[in-house]
């Protein structure tokens, strides 16, 4: 019989699959660079890449947004971006701009979908602002006096975001700025702020810091900002303040920006949107998010050639049958196993239906089925969501338990009001007594159940901002079929020199910090591809000696700090008396399957092929009934008819 899912697989093109429906509507993104052009923004320091330039804190966040859309050309041609001033005295030509956007606020760039146009004209006004350093300050005149209000800031991103985003896009804004406080001693600004915000998340819309902190000017979040941006905290509703913003927030080095705007670039956007069930009626709501996701390459559209234009060609999935040649309707399809051909005495009578309304499969006939059984044979007729079944000590959890990776679950006050403030409280409790839970999880309408083990996540901080957020893990938990013993054997052990000649160099070669930081290593083939595809979109030349794959060993580095151990390492090696040794084993074979199946076997009589079966398969099936084995092929063919006849 071929493998299970080779038919039981369900091709449901029309169905969601997910329930969170902002899964779908999300699929384009929205971002507005909200970039502060005060006098301090437009203070000229040194260039951290080009020698003898001066370059400012708003020329580095003017590049880091022309970057992103650099990027974004490539991996969301659908997205949208604009750019925003603020605290400039330049005002905005765009007439419908004039009563709407609120003084000292300049749009530069209008949300609209990404185009290479509008990057090359930002990339024009770099490339003079490089030769130029005053040029930035001109074109953007600074506010001399006082600054304008943070909430006027937050109301004209509003009116930016109304007029341009589509209503179904996940919208945010960067908020970038070099003054920890805007608003010396004015509660009523602060309040003004906090208010603004909340007008601005209510319409769908997430801001996002990017504070720039340097030795002679450090970034204080607590001087304002901590009091109007909400934290990631998980906290109870009836707290005064809801969190305060980390000190650590802030961006200590500018070069770092482009990074760290990187980052924060993919929208969080969530897997799933299913109900968590605690006991029996106490339900809350809960997301799903996939915390690592293969990039692949884009994938291609068909074109066809009319001459004097090229149009996309649409594709289709058909159903035919094969031997009418004629078009199924897909609501007709079924689905079956490939068990063998019926027997030919088998009459092709209509299969019986039982009283239970159940179809009664007749011996030698295949079973079939529609595709609302194969989706309720998956699905045991669960609904999506997880269960709680109980806990275990968090050491019951082995490393090898984690089979694939995992999905960070999050409350979701949407679905299910108190849902935060209950998975806040399971949380704390679960941390404390150091336990993990067991579910049953079914995430998808169209998936199978499983069970996971469920890992509680305290929040955690690091430099930059916060590192982790506060949740559950679901760890996907293995099922007696899919483990496998690891095979151990003893092989020789090198000497305790070999050994110590090993470490040294070792030691030297460690990571920096001791751990691998995957998010600062692009995938080559990936970053190659769409460097292509950017330089063509560009229409400029692509140099493939400045492309940098940044995965690629520092040869040099590692000779200069390791050559010699290396060689003396390689030296004890070959002096080691065990190197010539060969440890001795003998493999075995697993044994072919050499069975054959009676229904197949009376199918292949009947339809005159008993002869494509091979010898050895003829006298298993022989020695299995007792009968002679001997002889010639034909011979043995013709001692499985008669049995066949007589039986």
């Amino acid at each position: 019989m071929p493998p299970f899912d080779d038919w039981n697989v369900v091709d449901d093109e029309d169905e969601e699959e997910l329930q969170d429906a902002s899964f779908f509507e999300s699929k384009r993104d929205v971002i507005l660079f909200c970039i502060d052009c005060s006098e301090s923004m437009h203070e000229l320091r040194d260039d951290p890449v080009y020698e003898d330039v001066k370059t400012s804190h708003l020329f580095t966040a003017l590049d880091a947004a022309m970057q992103i859309q650099k990027k974004k050309i490539i991996v969301g041609p659908n997205d949208s971006v604009g750019i925003l001033l603020f605290n400039t005295t330049r005002p905005n030509e765009v007439k419908e701009y004039a009563s709407e956007i609120k003084k000292n606020c300049f749009v530069y760039q209008p949300i609209t979908p990404i185009s290479a146009p509008t990057i090359q004209d930002l990339l024009r006004l770099l490339d003079e602002a490089r030769e130029d350093p005053d040029l930035l300050r001109r074109t953007f005149p600074p506010v001399q006096e006082k600054k304008m209000p943070v909430g006027d800031v937050f109301t004209s991103c509003n009116w930016v975001i109304r007029d341009g985003a589509p209503k179904t896009a996940s919208k945010r804004v960067f908020f970038i700025t070099d003054d920890d406080n805007p608003h010396p001693n004015s509660k009523q600004l602060l309040t003004s702020s906090r208010t603004t915000l909340i007008d601005l998340t209510q319409a769908g819309v997430q801001v996002e810091p990017f504070f720039i902190s340097t030795s002679e000017k450090p970034f204080d979040p607590t001087n304002f900002y901590s009091s109007v941006l909400p934290s990631n905290m998980l906290s109870d509703d009836d707290e005064e303040d809801p969190g305060m913003l980390p000190a650590s927030i802030s961006i200590t080095r500018i070069d770092d920006l482009l990074s760290q705007m990187r980052f924060h670039e993919v929208p969080k956007r969530a897997i799933c949107s299913i109900p968590f069930e605690l006991g029996k009626g106490f339900v809350i709501g809960v997301k799903g998010y996939g915390l690592i996701t293969e990039q692949k390459k884009g994938a291609y559209k068909y074109f066809v050639d009319l001459g004097d234009r090229m149009e996309v060609a649409n594709s289709r999935t058909v159903y035919l049958d094969e031997e009418r040649q004629a078009e199924v309707d897909r609501n007709k399809i079924v689905l079956g196993g490939k068990l063998g051909a019926a027997p030919a005495d088998v009459s092709e009578e209509e299969d019986e239906i039982s009283p239970a309304a159940s179809r009664t499969v007749k011996a030698g006939h295949k079973p079939f089925y529609t595709v609302a059984e194969i989706q309720s044979f998956r699905t045991f007729d669960l609904e999506p969501g997880l269960k709680l079944l109980g806990f275990k000590d968090k050491s019951e959890l082995a490393f090898e338990d984690n089979i694939k990776h995992s999905l960070f679950i999050y409350p979701d006050e949407l679905k299910y009001s108190g849902s935060k403030r209950t998975f806040s409280a399971l949380l704390q409790k679960m941390l404390e007594k150091k336990k993990i839970g067991l579910v049953l999880a079914l995430i998808r309408r169209n998936a199978t159940p499983v069970f996971c083990a469920m890992v509680p996540q305290a929040e955690t901080e690091v430099e930059g901002g916060w590192s982790e957020p506060a949740g559950f893990h679901l760890i996907f938990l293995p099922f007696a079929d899919d483990i496998r013993a690891a095979p151990i054997d003893e092989a020789l052990r090198a000497s305790e020199e070999v050994k110590n000649a090993a470490r040294a160099w070792i030691d030297k070669l460690c990571i920096k910090n001791g751990t691998y930081p995957p998010d600062s290593y692009p995938n080559p083939a990936l970053a190659y591809h769409n460097a292509q595809l950017q330089a063509s979109a560009f229409r400029e030349e692509f140099d493939v000696e400045s492309f940098e794959d940044l995965t690629r060993p520092k040869y040099d580095m590692i000779h200069k700090r390791a050559g010699a151990l290396l060689k003396d390492w390689k030296k004890a090696l070959m002096n080691d008396e065990k190197i010539d040794s060969v440890i001795v084993t003998t493999g075995s074979k697993r044994k072919a399957d050499i069975s054959v199946d009676e229904v197949d076997l009376r199918s292949r009589y009947a339809s005159g092929t008993l002869g494509k079966l091979r010898v050895d398969q003829l006298k298993e099936l022989l020695k299995s009934k007792g009968l002679p084995i001997s002889g010639k092929k034909a011979d043995l063919i013709e001692r499985v008819g008669e049995w066949l006849e007589k039986h």
